[in-house]
């Protein structure tokens, strides 16, 4: 196996990307004053990321994708992140297990 040279330039300048655009937003807020308005609008970024990355698979998928990401929706607007994700795998396995 060769190492290319490129390509770990790129993997190390990726992740060099991710930890300063991390690290900017921790010293950015900071110096911010939330009010109540600012901090509900940050609060429904991480809802907003999970839809966005699952309801391609809504739409292009099977009834028993379809039906999860719909109750995952629904439990992401009530629950923590981590839980809405594990009803989402748990429901698309249930319903797959079920032959829907």
């Amino acid at each position: 196996m060769t190492v290319d040279l490129h390509t770990v330039i790129a993997i190390i300048a990726m992740a060099a990307a991710t930890i300063f655009t991390r690290v900017s937003g921790l010293v950015l807020i900071r110096h911010a004053t939330m009010n109540e308005q600012w901090r509900t609008a940050i609060e429904a970024i991480p809802p907003a990321v999970l839809m966005a990355v699952i309801a391609p698979t809504a739409f292009s998928t099977g009834w028993a994708e379809t039906i999860a990401c719909a109750l995952t929706a629904v439990a992401a607007r009530r629950l923590p992140m981590l839980a809405s994700v594990v009803v989402g795998v748990v429901t698309v396995a249930a319903l797959r297990a079920t032959g829907i």
